[in-house]
């Protein structure tokens, strides 16, 4: 049924109003949310707020490397270390290695560029982080509604955006209402403000609606696959935080990995790979599981145990990728612009810090007694802070790489360590990332080896550790706009590259009864990273929020 349908028949919708409502639980949106309570008390006056967060709790979907900057955290929360913010974990060495399929070749500490310099910077896990912050934002009188996914953006009739719409609760598979069917409820604001992470679905649409890309360079993104483990204690180095470059991706494929030491001889390791990768046979998420093979890798976890896995799409395209952060009624912030620092594998950062600088656009404008209009001051101040001049001396970090590995190392190189950011050349992109990919009959295919249950791993057990779980009797949450585009396009031109870059088992193609090729779309087992959304080389997958709560649970990730 669609949702008119359900609207004629079970409506209205009962609606709430607030002054803010801000998309998303993570740290760009409850940045905005503390930042609001803040700025309310230092002008005197209320402002009502609430987060809505489609994970179970605040922090259930938040997954990251990562390795932190504290610099935004300090500027919204000054006391955050004696508040108790779990940042324990300062770095204490940074290593650089360039990987052969056999050896490893250290760049020396003198010669790495800033940007990947990570002094006073913290070895975290991210999910924490946002369950304390939202812990502080409700100290200050925010209301947080968990496992209520925005599903709808509202508009008025100027066309102004007025609040969103909540998901529908207790459909069947088929979309009709089911026992103990609910309606999806109305949040109504001012101003609204889109938090939701990279590749947000109602981001995406009013990307589209507004043209807020026109003139921009086309995003460009990757996929990152990580795992939590406890490791032997003659292999724990506390604080110590690893790159590499090189094996086991090709030259032409932009990545890397990372290895953060945590406390409790807990390391967190992971493979960035960029969704414009050409190969069609190439499978990250196998990717990743061939990396930690490597003989100065895998004696890291000898003896050691997994404790967690997730995977997440990251945006990569950095400052001539951002989109229009502002239209009539709200803002875009955090990934859900794509303010994420590529060059410095940083994101948590620069989220805080534009989640800030939209509140305060929000509190002066709802002092004057706006409300629904354009948010000029928000952009304004991006355009003349720090974060702004970080992101402009980053600016051609991944256009480098699309180039070839050897191109964008001296570039960077060139740009980051010789020029010190101070590069009087801009480097653009023309295509988005899913134009990328080539027949599969053009390039060489790629047979990987079998899990061994003990260092290397396959997707189903490693989404059973990732706690994600959906209820089965309800509308799949990822959607074809053409059902007969994967097998008469996808699977016969570059050999179904979705049941490869998925790194959760989503897809696969199997026989039906009279031995005929069809998708099967296994929804349960979505981690919501995204990839499916961003890498389909037909563009027919459209991810949406399934019902609330359901994806994974991360813990410690």
């Amino acid at each position: 049924m669609t949702e008119q349908t359900l609207l004629r028949q079970y409506g209205p919708r009962e609606a709430m109003d607030y002054d803010v409502v801000v998309v998303g639980g993570g740290p760009a949106g409850l940045a905005a949310a503390i930042r609001l309570k803040q700025m309310a008390a230092a002008l005197g006056r209320e402002i009502s707020v609430c987060v809505l967060e489609k994970g179970s709790e605040p922090g259930a979907h938040i997954l990251s490397g990562a390795v932190m900057d504290p610099r935004a955290l300090t500027e919204l929360l000054p006391n955050w270390k004696s508040d108790g913010a779990p940042l324990q974990q300062e770095v204490t060495e940074d290593l650089f290695w360039f990987l052969s399929e056999t050896g490893a070749r250290a760049v020396p500490a003198a010669m790495q560029p800033p940007c990947f310099r990570n002094h006073g910077n913290f070895a975290i896990s991210l999910g924490n982080v946002v369950r304390w912050m939202a812990q502080q934002a409700e100290a200050l009188g925010v209301e947080i509604f968990a496992g209520f996914p925005a599903a709808e953006v509202l508009y008025d009739d100027a066309g102004r955006v007025r609040g969103v719409a909540t998901g529908n609760l207790g459909c069947g598979r088929d979309g009709a209402p089911g026992e103990g069917f609910q309606l999806g409820m109305e949040l109504l604001a001012k101003y609204t403000v889109f938090a939701e992470g990279t590749r947000g679905q109602l981001g995406r649409e009013l990307i589209a609606r507004f043209g807020l890309d026109a003139g921009r360079d086309p995003q460009s993104y990757a996929i990152g696959i990580k795992e939590l483990w406890e490791v032997d204690a003659s292999q724990a180095r506390p604080g110590r935080v690893l790159h590499t470059a090189g094996w086991p991706l090709d030259p032409g494929t932009y990545g890397g990995s990372f290895l953060y030491h945590l406390p409790g001889n807990q390391v967190a390791v992971g493979l960035v790979v960029g969704l414009d990768y050409r190969n069609p046979w190439l499978s990250p998420f196998e990717e990743f599981q061939r990396f930690k093979t490597h003989p100065r890798i895998a004696p890291i976890f000898s003896g050691g145990k997994r404790l967690g896995y997730g995977a997440r799409a990251l945006t990569a395209g950095g400052l001539l990728a951002l989109p229009e952060l502002v239209f009539p009624g709200g803002c875009l912030v955090g990934c859900e612009a794509g303010f994420l620092n590529a060059s410095r594998i940083k994101g948590s950062h620069a989220a805080i810090k534009t989640g800030m600088l939209a509140a305060e656009a929000i509190a002066h404008a709802l002092a004057e007694g706006r409300a629904g209009d354009m948010l000029e001051a928000y952009p304004q101040a991006f355009e003349a802070s720090w974060l702004y001049e970080e992101l402009r001396r980053a600016r051609n970090f991944k256009q480098w790489f699309k180039k070839g590995r050897r191109v964008g190392a001296v570039m960077t190189a060139v740009e980051q360590w010789l020029l010190r950011g101070r590069i009087p050349w801009t480097v653009h992109r023309t295509e988005p990332d899913w134009k990328a990919l080539r027949p599969a009959e053009e390039m060489p295919r790629i047979d990987y080896p079998k899990p061994d249950g003990k260092l290397t791993f396959d997707r189903l057990s490693s989404v059973f550790i990732s706690n994600t779980n959906h209820e089965e009797n309800q509308p799949s949450h990822l959607t074809l706009k053409d059902a007969s585009v994967p097998v008469r396009v996808n699977l016969a031109r570059f050999a179904g590259p979705e049941q490869r870059y998925c790194p959760a088992g989503v897809y696969e193609f199997v026989k039906d009864a009279e031995g005929t090729d069809r998708l099967q779309i296994n929804a349960q087992n979505c981690v919501h990273c995204k990839t499916c959304d961003i890498k389909d080389p037909t563009q027919n997958i459209v991810w949406i929020a399934p019902e609330g709560g359901g994806g994974p649970n991360y813990v410690g990730m």
